[in-house]
């Protein structure tokens, strides 16, 4: 159950109208946690900047295993149906591998090091060991590789912590539960 506002075209602030139509165009229709989102022009602006400029981080496989990695472990629903959307249908992964990713891994070793390391950077909320930092390392990332996985982990977080506050009626197809992780 929907527990905000969301808007309709004519309700949009004019601050946050020019991001939310460059979204609906982009996208073919305005997804309901952008329609609510789009509420407060600071906050919505400020996400889509992040997402604009983390679009350019790592690869796009990487990218959306994270964002599976991330809100499974965050609990969030809504999240989980767009991101498994778009491992599908952007990242091009299988099915097994969305599902592996929920769960924190990848068959790629390089990707699996990257998503290991955003759930435990979730999980320990960033009080990771010097292990896991020479784990991801030791996969070929480098630093600023791993400032943009921790930047990733927090966007991703932004929105599944809205998403679960708000609960907006999910819009992409409906996912199964990872089972046990």
């Amino acid at each position: 159950m929907t527990r905000t506002t969301i808007l309709k075209q004519d309700q949009v602030p004019t601050d946050s109208k020019p991001t939310l139509d460059a979204f609906t165009k982009n996208i073919g229709f305005t997804p309901n946690m952008m329609a609510a989102f789009a509420q407060s022009p600071i906050a919505f602006n400020a996400w889509a900047t992040l997402l604009g400029s983390l679009s350019k981080a790592l690869d796009v496989k990487t990218r959306d295993s994270i964002g599976l990695a991330v809100s499974e472990v965050n609990g969030c629903n809504y999240c989980l149906t767009v991101h498994s959307f778009t491992a599908k249908h952007m990242a091009r992964l299988p099915a097994d591998e969305i599902m592996l990713a929920r769960k924190g891994h990848a068959t790629d070793p390089k990707r699996d090091a990257a998503v290991q390391f955003a759930r435990k950077v979730v999980e320990t909320q960033g009080q990771v060991t010097d292990a896991d930092l020479e784990a991801v390392r030791g996969a070929g990332y480098t630093d600023a590789n791993v400032m943009e996985i921790v930047a990733l982990v927090a966007m991703y977080s932004l929105t599944n912590f809205f998403n679960n506050v708000f609960d907006p009626e999910k819009d992409f197809p409906a996912v199964a539960p990872a089972g046990s992780i």
